[in-house]
């Protein structure tokens, strides 16, 4: 056949990876018969067009190329005869695209559409759309190949300004993401590097205030000036590494510095230290000298494993300790510090519903006479049995209780339940004195609940004596009371029910306000008793010894029993006795217990007294 075109391609209208379709093979059929005048008209076409292509027979190489193709290419026509049409717009670089021109080739395919970069002889390169495909009527195919430059170029034009940000030029949030995922996917195949990445993700403290006092024009000022030396700092920071620092703005004052590859944690306490010093030195912005600081939360780790999302909780979870820890300082990521954060918010969310599914128990710890050893009551403490983490102590959800106000649901039923089970003992044991409970209170119990409602509700449903409750607050909470917790607490002592003072002697201890409070009992803390240690080689305390005989012969000129904490040791108990203390509590008698054992110690000397 004489190599003649009858049909032209077209370019597409977009830029896109190689695209094939799957067409039946064409039949190898004869050329149809052409005028001579037909067949000058054609060639004429295809030599005058603007759109670069050439004929190409079965074997890949080039039977006729137009004068388009030739300038993209700077040379002639006829000398672009028999060349490799492949290796003129290199299709065999992609393995992909190689096999589908193949393909196309053999007839097996219709089509094959690639974006290529060619380089010109004269040195500037240019992008084209190369489109494959068979000449109607023969065993030929057609490649067309166009200049897709301005449009890549506008593309590229459209990118940048998409993911920059307009105040700061820098990399915006889409783009840091973009370039953080890319990092982490390419740590998990490539090799020869460190495999760690690490982050600075910081804010500017009080930028607000800037804004709202001297306008927003002079906080985009800030922000500007702010990320030319977050950049500066990154490119003096050097450390060999091969791919280099992204400071990026991930919107209001928030930037973020990613370091590919990192070296370790030490590198990037050095990166957050520079970025500190640089942002604390005053700025002065068209007649406006202002000073700032910023909070840096750090992260570094081994990029397998990571996501792009856990960094970035990570980084922010950090950022938040920074300033929680007063601000304008850096601080690295903590994974046992984290872990307790989550501990937290997993107990913060699912403590309301626990006390409705009844994972919550109480034990008690007996309150002993002194003088006979008998158990003159009992102190109620709560247990969370969490389904996973196990039996918890107070002091890991007491706190986060009073925090989301959970304390007066949980608070309401610890006093409900530890009333019940004061009444079913007295109940019996009739024969007994009946021991009195005690119950820890919070302050945010008497501000969002009605306290003395519900104490006295409670009485009424279990029959149990006001004489025979007692509610503890602890020293800073009463010492402070005004107002509504004064009125309760005065309204409860004159129902009949007692009220101690918790871990007396750890706050201001004002003593004054023992004389005008409704107070019945105070509770020394244990740090006292220590003192009072005479067994296994220790050392008494004296300034100690003085102080809790000063209190206790104070509180009993005030009317007030005396209750020791912590009691541990014989000869503790023996002290605490002589100088007149009145009851005791503490691992020498009995540690918290089941309400069974509590029954067994009632009318019994639980322990072996002086």
């Amino acid at each position: 056949m004489s190599g003649t075109p009858e049909g032209t391609g077209s370019a597409a209208d977009s830029i896109r990876p190689a695209i094939t379709e799957r067409h039946p093979a064409v039949s190898a059929t004869a050329t149809p018969v052409r005028s001579e005048s037909e067949l000058r008209d054609y060639r004429a076409a295809f030599n005058a067009a603007h759109l670069a292509m050439a004929v190409v027979d079965r074997d890949g190489h080039v039977v006729a190329a137009n004068q388009a193709l030739a300038g993209m290419l700077g040379t002639e026509p006829h000398a672009l005869v028999d060349r490799s049409a492949a290796d003129l717009v290199d299709l065999a670089a992609e393995a992909r695209t190689w096999q589908a021109y193949r393909e196309v080739l053999r007839g097996r395919q219709a089509r094959l559409r690639c974006t290529r970069r060619l380089k010109h002889p004269d040195g500037h390169s240019l992008w084209t759309e190369v489109t494959v495909g068979p000449v109607p009527g023969t065993r030929d195919v057609l490649m067309s190949v166009a200049d897709i430059s301005d449009r890549r170029d506008l593309q590229a034009r459209l990118r940048h300004l998409q993911m920059h940000d307009p105040v700061t030029r820098l990399p915006n949030r889409a783009l840091f993401f973009e370039r953080l995922s890319a990092a982490l996917e390419a740590s998990s195949y490539e090799h020869g590097g460190t495999g760690r990445i690490g982050l600075c993700y910081l804010d500017l403290d009080g930028f607000k205030a800037v804004n709202d006092t001297l306008g927003h024009r002079v906080g985009d000022r800030l922000l500007t000036a702010v990320a030319a030396r977050l950049t500066q700092c990154a490119d003096q920071s050097g450390y060999g590494r091969t791919s280099g620092h992204l400071v990026a703005r991930l919107g209001g004052d928030e930037f973020a510095l990613l370091v590919e590859e990192s070296t370790g944690t030490e590198q990037l306490a050095e990166l957050a230290r520079s970025v500190l010093a640089a942002v604390q030195e005053p700025f002065d912005l068209a007649g406006q000298r202002l000073s700032v600081s910023a909070s840096i939360g750090v992260v570094e780790r081994a990029a397998a494993g990571t996501s792009a999302t856990g960094l970035m909780q990570a980084a922010d979870t950090t950022l938040y300790w920074a300033k929680a820890d007063g601000k304008a300082r850096w601080t690295l990521f903590d994974p046992e510090r984290n872990a307790h954060r989550m501990t937290r918010q997993a107990l913060s969310s699912t403590l309301r519903p626990a006390v409705e599914r009844g994972e919550f128990k109480l034990e008690y710890q007996p309150l002993v006479d002194l003088e006979s050893g008998a158990v003159r009551g009992v102190e109620a403490l709560v247990r969370w049995n969490h389904p996973q983490f196990g039996t918890l102590t107070p002091n890991r959800f007491i706190g986060i209780a009073e925090e989301d106000g959970s304390i007066v649901q949980l608070g309401r039923w610890v006093l409900q339940t530890a009333c019940r089970q004061a009444r079913r003992w007295q109940i019996e044991q009739p024969s007994d004195s009946p021991v009195f409970v005690s119950v820890n209170v919070a302050v945010r119990q008497v501000w969002d609940s009605d306290l003395v409602g519900d104490v006295a509700e409670i009485l009424a449903d279990t029959g149990l004596a006001p004489q025979l409750l007692q509610l503890e607050l602890t020293e800073s909470a009463v010492m402070g009371s005004a107002g509504r917790p004064l009125q309760a607490l005065q309204a409860l002592s004159d129902m009949g029910v007692r009220i101690a003072i918790d871990d007396f002697g750890t706050g201001y201890s004002n003593l004054a306000y023992l004389s005008r409070l409704p107070v019945s009992v105070l509770k020394l803390d244990g740090s006292f008793v220590r003192g009072f240690r005479y067994d296994e080689g220790a050392h008494p305390n004296p300034a100690d010894e003085t102080i809790v005989e000063a209190l206790v012969q104070l509180a009993h000129r005030l009317g007030l029993t005396v209750t020791a904490e912590c009691v541990e040791t014989a000869g503790q108990a023996a002290r605490l006795r002589r100088v007149g203390c009145d009851t005791g509590q503490g691992w020498l008698y009995s540690r918290a217990v089941a309400p069974e054992r509590i029954a067994e110690m009632i009318g019994a000397r639980p322990g072996i007294l002086p």
